[in-house]
């Protein structure tokens, strides 16, 4: 039977609350993710750290916010990324992707319908693949993440991506909760690359390049497992700067309050997200490349093309 929102938000806290108890030792941070890769370039200008932000944005509620959170962070000087449900709860209008994108932002298509069933089948992937191969031409875009954090990475080779941002490093909370155990973004190869380089085709579509989001959600913080501060989030950056890698965080406008409190349960206070980006901004300031997930998948594709050239 349907359970009311309220009784299930309190299961899934309890259930957090478990795992949370089970998972100290690779939540929030998970040590092993902490190792580069083998001839990592390093980051642009030397840079000790990306910061990345992102944002899924799952009903009308969460539309309705986009301009207000996107002036917050252009106030404070950052950008990112809203990803955006084609067939969702909502309609994408032309005009808020493109003021967007006129201001610096960037937009990512976030699954096709956010229902869960994207991955049901082999089959009916490739057939929802064709329609968010669409949207992707249509939006002029090039990032894609999976609803809930589901994934067959091999199946997104289908998608005409040069990113996908649908694994963590680290995150036991989510229904699929194997992690990447990387804080740097990685290079999936197309099984058939060999046939697409023997058939002379773009070499473009060899792979796609994955950034794993390595700050938790805001959902599982605030929501689930009710902190009111953002210190978990600073210990993760600070951690993840130490190591070199990559900050990439994700967060959805449809659970902030821009009003002094809260409306209800499932909403926290934007005031965090604007403190954790004073942090970035203050602590690390000039250490950092702040960089829109586009420019990191470039950044990444761009290396290992030069790795992989012959000689």
């Amino acid at each position: 039977p349907f359970l009311p929102w309220r009784v299930r938000l309190a299961l899934r806290r309890i259930s957090a609350s478990a795992i949370r108890g089970k998972s100290s030792g690779i939540w929030p941070i998970n040590v092993e993710a902490g190792r580069k890769p083998k001839a990592w370039p390093g980051w642009p200008e030397n840079k000790r750290f990306a910061f990345v932000l992102t944002h899924d944005v799952e009903g009308k509620n969460g539309l309705s916010k986009c301009h207000v959170l996107s002036e917050l962070e252009a106030e404070l000087g950052f950008c990112s990324s809203f990803n955006l449900i084609p067939e969702g709860p909502y309609d994408v209008s032309e005009t808020l992707r493109r003021d967007l994108q006129k201001r610096g932002f960037e937009i990512g298509v976030h699954d096709l319908k956010h229902d869960g069933k994207l991955y049901h089948s082999k089959k009916s992937f490739i057939q929802h693949a064709e329609r968010i191969n669409q949207y992707l031409k249509m939006w002029n875009v090039t990032g894609f993440r999976s609803g809930f954090m589901l994934r067959q990475l091999d199946w997104l080779h289908e998608l005409k991506i040069q990113y996908d941002s649908s694994t963590f490093d680290t995150d036991p909370f989510e229904p699929q909760p194997d992690g990447a155990h990387t804080i740097f973004p990685f290079w999936v190869e197309s099984p058939e690359t060999e046939r697409r380089l023997k058939s002379g085709l773009n070499p473009n579509q060899r792979g796609y390049v994955e950034l794993p989001y390595t700050l938790p959600q805001d959902s599982t913080l605030f929501i689930i497992l009710r902190e009111s501060t953002t210190e978990i989030w600073k210990k993760k950056l600070d951690w993840i700067v130490e190591k070199g890698g990559m900050a990439l965080l994700d967060t959805h406008p449809d659970y902030m309050s821009f009003k002094n409190i809260p409306r209800n349960r499932i909403e926290y206070p934007a005031q965090f997200y604007q403190e954790f980006l004073d942090y970035v901004k203050t602590r690390y300031h000039g250490e950092y490349w702040h960089a829109l997930p586009q420019q990191v998948a470039a950044w990444v594709r761009i290396g290992t093309q030069r790795l992989e050239a012959p000689h």
